[in-house]
């Protein structure tokens, strides 16, 4: 299956996990854990978090 395009030259939107992670890696930016640390710990967030849709009721 193709990948969608984005509409007429604009970016296409991202999903609320891509948007979450942006957030919350840049929140974590100065802490000098290495990056696979952070990612994983966000990751950890996310599972938990209100604006993941499978916690959403």
């Amino acid at each position: 299956m193709a990948p969608k395009k984005a509409a007429a030259g604009g970016k296409k939107k991202g999903s609320a996990y891509n948007d979450f992670m942006k957030e919350e890696l840049a929140k974590l930016k100065s802490d000098s854990r290495p990056h696979k640390e952070k990612f994983k710990h966000v990751a950890s967030l996310w599972a938990k978090s209100p604006k993941n849709p499978k916690n959403q009721k």
